[in-house]
């Protein structure tokens, strides 16, 4: 109903030891990750069946280990490198939901989200080989993206729902610019329509939605 209040809110923390010793991969990793990502969504309803609202979306990954760099399968001359590297990035993607009610009750629907997102991240990173030669490198990224979302929605109780929800069409431009040891690189950008069906990339999520009064039962 008009005036309902949606909010979502999710988050994940990736803490592990990265040892892979397949000399037939070019990087061979022994080092330490850290990745979390944190995502708040909130929505209101602008009718019986549409919601404009926002998402929010941070991430942080961290690297600390060494790297044995190698060409092909022969690594006995490769050069070991101290690599240390964090990364942080956000995205702000204002949304419009129209929804059609698939059961009487309102229990199930089936939802199409129209999104743009504006988004960027900055990487520091600086790497250690055994000469003593150290390299550190800074990146700024830029993003833009126009997206189609559809989804389906399941209230298991009166309150909380069930998402599911798949990107499926969208336009991005993405910008980027690098500095090496101080001197800076050439600006790059890239441009990409696609269109995609993976059915491995849905999102899953929980919802509340405050003061819902649909009659289900």
């Amino acid at each position: 109903k008009k005036g309902n209040v949606y909010t979502g809110f999710a988050f994940s923390l990736t803490d592990k030891r990265l040892t892979n010793s397949n000399y037939f991969f070019d990087h061979v990793v022994d080092g330490d990750q850290l990745d979390y990502d944190l995502i708040l969504k909130a929505g209101y309803y602008t009718g019986p069946n549409g919601m404009a609202g926002v998402t929010f979306n941070y991430t942080h990954s961290a690297f600390t280990g060494t790297l044995l760099k190698s060409n092909g399968v022969v690594i006995s001359s490769s050069d070991t490198v101290q690599s240390s590297s964090v990364t942080n990035g956000f995205a702000i993607s204002p949304y419009f939901r129209p929804s059609l009610p698939i059961t009487a009750n309102d229990r199930l629907s089936f939802f199409t989200e129209v999104s743009v997102t504006f988004g960027g991240s900055h990487k520091n990173a600086t790497d250690t080989n055994k000469k003593n030669q150290v390299e550190t490198t800074m990146s700024r990224d830029f993003n833009f993206k126009v997206g189609l979302s559809p989804g389906i929605t399941f209230f298991a109780l009166e309150n909380f729902a069930l998402e599911a929800q798949m990107d499926l069409l969208g336009y991005s431009l993405d910008v980027s610019k690098k500095t090496v040891n101080g001197a800076d690189e050439a600006i790059k950008s890239r441009q990409n329509v696609n269109f995609n069906i993976n059915i491995l990339s849905l999102n899953l999520g929980l919802a509340y939605y405050f003061r819902a009064k649909h009659q289900r039962d």
